[in-house]
């Protein structure tokens, strides 16, 4: 998810540390290649990997912020580890990094990968 990009990319440039929950670190695997490799190791012949893209867009930046306010994930988590001020200034950093169209909305995209291949006969 861009989102999540621009978080974790918030989050590093006021703590380094945080680079080790970054989920593009932690979880290789949401990737075409690497998922390709796996289906591939799994004994699948004719493996496919796609790109499913979502449109996200936000009402306004309010809107984009809500969702790491659950607790629940990485980046919640991350989050509400943080003290107030810490909060703040993740905020704001991220608030800088998202773009923010002239009518305050922001428009983003998730994307999942699909990969599918089929078991060889014998």
């Amino acid at each position: 998810m861009e989102l999540i990009r621009y978080f974790w990319e918030a989050a590093v440039s006021l703590d380094e540390g945080s680079r080790e929950l970054d989920e593009a670190l932690r979880f290789p695997l949401c990737a075409p290649g690497p998922l390709d490799e796996l289906l591939r190791a799994a004994g699948l012949a004719d493996v496919e990997v796609d790109e499913i893209n979502i449109p996200t867009r936000f009402r306004d930046f309010d809107d984009c912020w809500a969702p790491f306010l659950g607790g629940q994930g990485p980046a919640q988590s991350y989050l509400a580890s943080l003290p107030p001020k810490g909060q703040d200034a993740l905020r704001e950093r991220l608030r800088a990094r998202v773009p923010i169209e002239a009518d305050g909305s922001i428009a983003l995209t998730a994307r999942a990968w699909n990969g599918r291949g089929r078991r060889p006969t014998r």
